[in-house]
C-alpha cells in the first residue's frame, strides 16, 4: 500500500511540475506578446509625434515666397525657387558695326533718259501738219520772189523819175514782210526736224534720237495717228550706267551718307555681291512713305543690270561704341521697354530704357543703363507683373 501511495505521489509531482512549466510558458508568451504589443502601441503613439517634429521644417520651406516687393524694389529671398530661374549679367560696352538692309530697284539714270515727242500731229508716215509746214514755206518763198521783183521795178522807175518815192517805199515794205514770213516758216521746219527747200519727194520727217541708247518704251506703230504733241512716242535710255535706288526710313536717314560703302545683291544674280558707294541722298523726304531716296551708281557695259530689277542693298555704318544687353533682358510694361537692375544682392529695380536698334540677339541701349551695371538677362519676365 505504501509503495502504491508513493508512486501516485511521484506522478502527481511530475504532473504538477509539467503544469507549472506550462503555466510559466504561457506567462512568458504573454509577457513577450505584451512587450510586442507595447512596442507597437509605442510606435502608434510615437509616429504622430515624429511627423509633428518634421512638420515645422517642411512648413518653413513652403512659407518662403518667390519674391518680396518693397516699394519699387523686388527682393528674391534665400530659399526662393525663383533664384534658380534668374540669370544676372553685366551691361557691356562693345564696338558695333551696324548694317542696314533695304529693298531696292534698278532704274535708268534720268539724265541719260529721254522721252521722244512727236513734233507734228498726223498719221505716222503721212503727216498733214508736216505737209502744211512745207506748203507755208513754199508760199513764203514765192512771196519773197514776187516782192523782190516789185521792189526792183520801183527802184528802176524811181531812178528814171518815172515812179514815186511812195511806190518804192511800199515795195520795200512788202518785200521785208515776205522775207520775215519765209524765215518764220523755215524756223518752223527746223523745229519739226526737217530741212527746208527740199523737193516734194524728199519731204519726210525723220526723228533723230537725242541720245544713244536703248528704246525702253515704244507707244506707236506704223500707220498710227499722233494727235497729242505732248504724249511721248518712245523713251530712249542710255544704260551704260544705271542707278540702284533704295528708300531709307525716316528714322534711319542719319545712318546713310554720300560715299558710304554698299553691298548690293540682285534677285537675278543671288550668288554675286556688287560693291558700290552711295552716289547721293535725296534732300527731301517723301511725305506719303516717310522715306528718303538713296541712289547707288553702277557701270553696266554688258547690260546685265536692267531697269526694274529687284535688289537688296546693305549699308554698313562706321563702328561705334555702344551699350548692349541680350534681347531677353528687355520686357514690355505699360507699352514701355524696361530691364531689371540689381541694386543689391538679389534685390532688383525696374528701369525704363530706350532701345536704339537690335542686331541678332543683342539690343543696343541708347538711354537708361550704364556700362558695368548688373541686370537680369534671363527670366526677367518672372519679375514683371
Amino acid at each position: 500500500m505504501p509503495r502504491t501511495t508513493q508512486f501516485d505521489t511521484s506522478d502527481n509531482r511530475h504532473e504538477t511540475s509539467r503544469r507549472s512549466l506550462v503555466r510559466l510558458g504561457v506567462v512568458v508568451l504573454l509577457v513577450v506578446l505584451a512587450a510586442g504589443a507595447g512596442i507597437g502601441a509605442y510606435r502608434l503613439i510615437a509616429s504622430p509625434s515624429v511627423e509633428r517634429a518634421h512638420a515645422p521644417a517642411a512648413a518653413s520651406r513652403k512659407s518662403v515666397p518667390n519674391l518680396v516687393r518693397d516699394g519699387s524694389r523686388i527682393l528674391v529671398p534665400e530659399g526662393s525657387p525663383l533664384r534658380g530661374k534668374l540669370t544676372i549679367d553685366t551691361v557691356a560696352e562693345r564696338q558695333v558695326e551696324r548694317t542696314l538692309q533695304l529693298p531696292a530697284v534698278v532704274e535708268a539714270e534720268p539724265a541719260r533718259t529721254v522721252k521722244v515727242l512727236p513734233p507734228v500731229a498726223g498719221r505716222l508716215i503721212d503727216s498733214s501738219d508736216l505737209a502744211q509746214a512745207y506748203a507755208d514755206e513754199d508760199k513764203a518763198r514765192s512771196a519773197v520772189k514776187m516782192t523782190k521783183q516789185a521792189l526792183d521795178r520801183a527802184l528802176a522807175l524811181e531812178k528814171y523819175s518815172a515812179g514815186s518815192v511812195k511806190d518804192r517805199q511800199q515795195a520795200e515794205n512788202d518785200h521785208a514782210q515776205a522775207q520775215a514770213e519765209l524765215e518764220r516758216t523755215q524756223s518752223r521746219l527746223r523745229a519739226i526736224g526737217v530741212v527746208a527747200d527740199l523737193k516734194e519727194e524728199g519731204r519726210k520727217l525723220s526723228l533723230k534720237a537725242p541720245v544713244s541708247g536703248s528704246v525702253i518704251d515704244l507707244q506707236v506703230a506704223r500707220g498710227a495717228h499722233l494727235n497729242d504733241a505732248t504724249a511721248a512716242i518712245m523713251t530712249i535710255a542710255n544704260l551704260d550706267e544705271i542707278w540702284v535706288t533704295a528708300n531709307v526710313p525716316e528714322k534711319d536717314t542719319a545712318l546713310v551718307a554720300q560715299g558710304q560703302a554698299v553691298d548690293v545683291v540682285f534677285a537675278a544674280y543671288p550668288g554675286e555681291v556688287f560693291k558700290g558707294r552711295v552716289l547721293f541722298v535725296s534732300d527731301i523726304l517723301d511725305p506719303d512713305t516717310r522715306r528718303t531716296k538713296v541712289r547707288i551708281a553702277f557701270q553696266n557695259p554688258d547690260m546685265r543690270l536692267k531697269p526694274n530689277m529687284f535688289a537688296s542693298a546693305t549699308f554698313v555704318t562706321p563702328k561705334q561704341t555702344v551699350r548692349v544687353v541680350p534681347a531677353t533682358a528687355v520686357v514690355l510694361r505699360n507699352e514701355a521697354d524696361q530691364v531689371f537692375v540689381e541694386v543689391a544682392p538679389w534685390t532688383f529695380e525696374s528701369r525704363s530704357v530706350d532701345i536704339d536698334f537690335q542686331q541678332k540677339d543683342q539690343v543696343v541701349v541708347a538711354h537708361g543703363l550704364e556700362a558695368g551695371q548688373r541686370v537680369v538677362v534671363k527670366g526677367a519676365v518672372l519679375l514683371n507683373d
